[in-house]
């Protein structure tokens, strides 16, 4: 089965367009306020109005309250939520949607622990850790940490780049990769050129 690519961070329309029609198979969006990629609601509406059918719009959350997530939902529509805190598992499914949990992996980190209270969730997400930040760190992790075995589906982030990503798909043999920083010419600002030639190099390790 081929991996999915998302590419997160979006906040132009033109940057979403560009994803869209170079082959990303979802988008994501970041509802989360210290970021440099937070995206008010004005233009969450504007970016989900030129989304294609077929293309997963996906909402980033840290920690929100219910009343601000659900006035997400009320100005624009997603399709998947994505939650990068310490939300617990009965938050994450009270929306109406389905979930991704993602959790920042420290060397320490027992992923089976972390993540088996989130099985209702669609599917996990590893990203690398840092202590102040929640994903767009342009940074990676020991990918061989990663358990065979894992109860759903992963989604690999965390310092994906068009020149790493066919070795992460061959070493890890993820159900999709997330990328932001990593296709960028600067914080939030997507480059078209690096969205082609990541997911060029999606498509070439899976042909």
């Amino acid at each position: 089965m081929r991996t999915r690519i998302k590419i997160c961070g979006i906040t132009r329309v033109a940057d979403a367009r560009i994803a869209a029609e170079s082959g990303a198979d979802a988008i994501g969006m970041v509802f989360y306020a210290p970021s440099p990629r937070n995206v008010d609601l004005e233009r969450a509406r504007e970016i989900v109005a030129v989304i294609p059918p077929f293309v997963s719009i996906v909402g980033l959350f840290v920690n929100p309250a219910a009343r601000e997530l659900e006035s997400v939902l009320r100005a624009c529509s997603l399709d998947l939520l994505q939650f990068h805190g310490d939300e617990a598992p009965d938050f994450c499914g009270a929306f109406g949607l389905p979930y991704i949990k993602a959790v920042r992996v420290k060397p320490d980190t027992d992923l089976v622990q972390c993540l088996s209270p989130y099985r209702a969730a669609r599917a996990w997400l590893l990203d690398a850790y840092h202590d102040q930040l929640y994903g767009g760190t342009g940074e990676s992790f020991d990918w061989k940490r990663i358990p065979r075995d894992l109860a759903r589906p992963l989604i690999l982030s965390g310092g994906l780049t068009p020149e790493n990503v066919g070795a992460a798909i061959r070493q890890v043999r993820p159900s999709a990769v997330d990328v932001s920083s990593g296709v960028e010419a600067a914080k939030g600002i997507k480059d078209a050129a690096k969205i082609a030639a990541f997911i060029a190099g999606v498509k070439n390790e899976i042909a």
